[in-house]
């Protein structure tokens, strides 16, 4: 995990936390321009609670750095065009505070804040925010760490699925074998059944022809008897 230290002294580092400009409200709270996307010197002095030399001192010892991530300079007619902006938004009630007769400005974005944060070593705001910086840079790599050893029992109960559909499927084979034969089996039973229910059928009707007989039988033997007595 990066230190402080290493912050302050790497580039590098500063550059891959160059994003995180959230950090700069979780500390304090910046105050904006009215155009919510510039601050002056004097601005970042107030934010990091340090003087305004003390800010200017360091933008120049790291001016070009500044500059890239979108500290910028006005002059002549694009300082006119900036005053004549903010101006117009705070719409007749501009602040005391406001350089409006400055020969030059110079602006910073909450981007060049959050750089300057990592650079200002004398000021207990840029130290909270460098420590935000760092505590959540570690509880991301923790969050990537737990990630990193779910996915790899993921991938291990993966495997023994897979062995377990290997094994099983033998079994399965076999069991779907058993249900044909049962299959087969049944449609035998089938056809047994049916010639059964044929046949009962034809005793059925025997039987019937049989007591119709037995019928005439006995009226027979019912005539033969009263001619015998007569």
């Amino acid at each position: 995990m990066p230190t402080e230290v290493a912050l302050l002294e790497s580039h590098a580092l500063r550059v891959e936390q160059m994003g995180r400009v959230d950090a700069l409200d979780k500390v304090k709270s910046l105050v904006m321009l009215p155009d919510g996307i510039h601050v002056r010197t004097d601005d970042v002095a107030r934010y990091f609670e340090v003087s305004t030399a003390s800010v200017r001192r360091l933008t120049d010892r790291h001016q070009q750095e500044l500059t890239d991530n979108g500290m910028r300079v006005l002059r002549g007619d694009d300082l006119r065009s900036f005053h004549g902006d903010m101006l117009s938004l705070w719409e007749g009630e501009v602040p005391e505070s406001y350089p409006q007769a400055a020969t030059q400005l110079r602006l910073y974005t909450r981007r060049t804040v959050l750089n300057v944060a990592m650079l200002l070593r004398d000021s207990d705001i840029a130290r909270c925010v460098r420590t935000y910086l760092l505590d959540a840079e570690e509880d991301l790599r923790a969050s990537i760490a737990s990630l990193d050893q779910r996915v790899t029992r993921v991938e291990g109960c993966l495997v023994g699925v897979g062995s377990a559909l290997q094994e099983l499927g033998p079994v399965l084979s076999r069991m779907s074998h058993r249900l044909d034969v049962l299959d087969r089996k049944l449609d035998v039973t089938h056809q047994v059944v049916g010639a059964i229910s044929l046949r009962l059928t034809d005793v059925s009707q025997d039987i019937v022809r049989l007591d119709a007989r037995m019928d005439d039988f006995a009226r027979h033997l019912k005539d033969l008897s009263r001619r015998s007595h007569s």
